[in-house]
Parts: C-alpha cells; sequence; structure tokens
C-alpha cells in the first residue's frame, strides 16, 4: 500500500498546462536524492510548466518532505525497500540488492494513479530497471549519473581491465601499476581504479556493470559534471552513445545561495556564521567526511589531534561525534553536527575543505573557489582525489594509502594543515590560482551560454517534445 503515493495528487491534477510530466527516480540514498533534487529545482527553475514527480522511500520522505521546494516539484512515496537500519550502510551489499529488486515493483504501481500520465522518466544509473519500464510504456528515460564523467567512463570500459590483465587483480602486489587504456581517462594508478572493485565489493561491482549493460536501451544520459572539467572522458562517452549525452552539473543548490534564501541551522549549535564572521579571510579549514560511511573513531581523534597542534582554525562537521569530538578539539575550532555546507564553503573565512571526496561536495568546493585536502575512503571517492590532486591540481592529498583501514596519523594531519594554509607560499598561491581559475569556469557554465546552461535547455527541449505522446 502506497500510503503517501498521493501526497501531491490534487496538486498534479490541477496542472493540465503542463507540458512535460517528468518523473524523478533517485536511488535511495543521501548523495543520490540531492543531486537528482536539485538538478530538478535547476529544471523547473528554468521551464515552471515542467511538472516533476520525485518519487522517494516513506523512510526518505519523512527526511526530506518539508524541505522547501518549487511548485512545479511535487512528492510521491513507494514504501521502504529494507529495514531503515541498512540505509546507513549496515550492508550495503544487501541494500543495493534490495534498491535492483524490490524497488521496481511498487514504483510500476504509481506510475499506474499519476496524473498527467508521465511523458519522461529519469532514473539514477542504479536503477537500470526503468529502462525496461519505460519501453513498456512508451515513455522516454534518461538515465542520471551522480558522480564523476571519469567514473563513468572507467565502469563504461571496465571489460579492458580484464584484457590487460587487470581483473581480477590482487591489489596490494599491483596497485601501484598505472592503467593508460581507459579512452579519455589519464594514467593512473590501477589501485586509484579498482580498490572498491575487489573483496567483499565484488558482488556491489557486478551489479554495477549489469547497470550499465542497460545503458544502451535509455534515450538520454544526464552526466553531473562540467564539460570543462571532463572534456575527454565526456567527448568518448558522447561518441560511443548512439543518444544524446549531456554535463548538466553543478548539481549543488546554488539557486538558493543566490536568491539568499533563509539559512537553515542545526538547533544544537546554531552560531556557526557567527563564528565565521569572527575569523580572517581564508583562515578557517572546513571539514566534512560525508553522510553515509564513517572513518573509525581512531581516525576521528588523529584528526582531531592534528588540527588541534596545527593551529589552524576549523569548522568541523563531525554528525553524531560532534559532541565527544567537541572536547578533543579544544578550543582552535568549531565542531557541529551539520552545517548548510554550500553556504559555509562560500563565505570569506573558508580557506580549504577536507574532504572525503564525495562528488556533491568536490562539485561544491569547485564552484566556491576552496581548495582541497582529499582524505577519500572507498568507491569513486579514491578515483575522485585523483581528479583534485593530479588532473586539476587545486588540492593536495592527506590521505596516500587506500583503504578504510589506513590510519593517518595526527603528526601528519599537523603538517600538511600548517602547510596547506601559509597563504604566503609560492606552492600555495599557484594551487590557490587555479581554484580561483576553475570556480570561473564552473559559474561561467551556468550563465546564459554557457556550457551547462546550454545542455539543461536542450535537454528541456527534447523532453518537452515528449509531451502529448
Amino acid at each position: 500500500m502506497m500510503t503517501s503515493a498521493a501526497l501531491d495528487m490534487d496538486s498534479v491534477r490541477a496542472a493540465p498546462t503542463t507540458i512535460c510530466h517528468m518523473v524523478a527516480m533517485p536511488y535511495p540514498g543521501r548523495g543520490h536524492i540531492n543531486s537528482m533534487m536539485n538538478f530538478c529545482k535547476i529544471l523547473a527553475s528554468k521551464q515552471p510548466d515542467i511538472l516533476v514527480t520525485f518519487v522517494v522511500t516513506e523512510e526518505w520522505l519523512g527526511f526530506i518532505g518539508s524541505d522547501p521546494k518549487p511548485e512545479n516539484i511535487h512528492f510521491a512515496s513507494i514504501p521502504n525497500v529494507v529495514p531503515s537500519e541498512l540505509v546507513r550502510a549496515a550492508d550495503l551489499s544487501k541494500f543495493i540488492e534490495a534498491v535492483i529488486t524490490k524497488m521496481e515493483a511498487p514504483i510500476e504501481r504509481l506510475l499506474n494513479i499519476l496524473e498527467p500520465l508521465p511523458t519522461v522518466i529519469v532514473a539514477d544509473t542504479w536503477l537500470f530497471w526503468a529502462v525496461g519500464i519505460g519501453k513498456r510504456r512508451n515513455i522516454p528515460v534518461a538515465m542520471y549519473w551522480p558522480m564523476s564523467a571519469s567514473m563513468f567512463t572507467v565502469i563504461q570500459h571496465f571489460h579492458l581491465f580484464a584484457q590487460n590483465g587487470h581483473f581480477p587483480v590482487d591489489i596490494s602486489a599491483k596497485g601501484d601499476e598505472q592503467v593508460d587504456y581507459i579512452p579519455g581517462i589519464s594514467s593512473t594508478r590501477l589501485v586509484d581504479l579498482l580498490a572498491s572493485s575487489n573483496g567483499s565489493n565484488l558482488q556491489i561491482t557486478h551489479r554495477l556493470l549489469e547497470a550499465f549493460s542497460w545503458l544502451s536501451k535509455a534515450q538520454y544520459l544526464l552526466l553531473t559534471s562540467l564539460y570543462e572539467l571532463e572534456s575527454q572522458a565526456i567527448d568518448v562517452l558522447k561518441s560511443e552513445f548512439p543518444f544524446p549525452v549531456y554535463a548538466v552539473a553543478p548539481a549543488i543548490p546554488y539557486l538558493d545561495v543566490a536568491e539568499n534564501s533563509p539559512q537553515a541551522s542545526d538547533d544544537s549549535d546554531p552560531n556557526y556564521f557567527e563564528w565565521l564572521d569572527s575569523q580572517p579571510r581564508s583562515s578557517v579549514v572546513y571539514i566534512s567526511m560525508g553522510s553515509l560511511l564513517s572513518v573509525s573513531s581512531a581516525q576521528m581523534d588523529e584528526l582531531a589531534a592534528g588540527l588541534r597542534g596545527s593551529g589552524v582554525g576549523f569548522l568541523w562537521v563531525a554528525r553524531g561525534e560532534a559532541c565527544r569530538l567537541k572536547e578533543v578539539c579544544g578550543d582552535r575550532g568549531l565542531v557541529v553536527p551539520w552545517c548548510d555546507q554550500l553556504r559555509v564553503l562560500s563565505h570569506s573565512s573558508i580557506g580549504g575543505f577536507l574532504t572525503h571526496c564525495g562528488w556533491n561536495s568536490i562539485q561544491e568546493g569547485v564552484f566556491c573557489g576552496v581548495p582541497f585536502l582529499t582524505f577519500p575512503i572507498v568507491a569513486d571517492q579514491i578515483q575522485n582525489s585523483k581528479l583534485i590532486v593530479e588532473d586539476w591540481r587545486i588540492g593536495w592529498r592527506v590521505k596516500e594509502d587506500v583503504g578504510v583501514d589506513c590510519l593517518v596519523a595526527r603528526e601528519q594531519i599537523k603538517g600538511i594543515v600548517q602547510k596547506f594554509m601559509d597563504l604566503e607560499s609560492g606552492e600555495v598561491k599557484e594551487m590557490r590560482k587555479r581554484t580561483s581559475e576553475l570556480q570561473q569556469i564552473c559559474q561561467r557554465a551556468i550563465e546564459k551560454g554557457g556550457s551547462s546552461e546550454t545542455n539543461i535547455s536542450a535537454f528541456i527541449r527534447d523532453i518537452s517534445q515528449c509531451h502529448g505522446r
């Protein structure tokens, strides 16, 4: 029973003049949902007579159902696919398996009651069965990829690893070997590409490859990347797919910042902007390790000790560990359980971003012109770190070794933070200059005639033609 499916049905029925009814289907994880919702908001702002039905599980509706959104975006929900504790990454493999095998049927039932009838589907690439739904209903499907174009390209050409004797492989023995045979990807250490495709993650890799096998049956591919940042990878994908490939980044809430909407804050510490206002320009390191996978408590303690010893000011979003870490960190920084990340990164006192290298966070850091200290944990984060450090040269690695269990000591953290925040260093000045250049590229891309704005407008024209099918 879809208890919330009719949540916005009255307003949906009241919109007969819409030129297009788009059903958005994100993978039920924080980063995926945020990315697709931001994209939908950008789309809705450009074409107010597009109606978007944003489909989430009942649990996620509880999390985001009261969030502000445009009038032409409505929520609909399906039952939770698995017990809620799995959403917390208790067993990521089982959760992904449930998403792949249990979401399709309730979404099919939901589509049967939507009014007006859907005219296009935008689905997360993990929800590859959406292609079959679209085919059965004669509805075009756009597959949405919320990670880097480089990561997409690596998975698209995964068969080349086997052809070159690199899969399966002992990463501990061959991880430092360079891979230069993936089209559109610069020479990269094998460990940066395959660290998350071995051992216990092998089942996830096979499921992702299955999802990619369906891509050629879709009608569009949406990449949350900027053409100027990953042009070689994007050009490869455009040449290989028989349908439009659109780079539509940044899929971040920049409209909210531009419109000066009210600042949200957490009741337990509402004064972090006042604290930032009191800090010198470019003097604060912002730290966030993401919303899903975490480093160990031991690593948190090393981070805290290193930051405290560096003498550099910092704002640390530590979620559930915030209370404990406040005691460990001393009075040089501020530790909070949550913050409005894009607003924080755009604050003049922020001089660096120590990050787990999630793709949404990277987009926000580039948009705000903030250089990075990279601390990848798993999956695409490892390759994202390589993009930042080696390809774009707008950051440094804190964590050189790949793996969740590799502990970075406090003295190493202290040293690199001090060096990174030395604004008089020639090396640091060069890095910050490149960071500023990428920020300008990013902001030009969303302006009229920019690469992202042009691609989004072209996609809107495409899906508007689907109306009245």
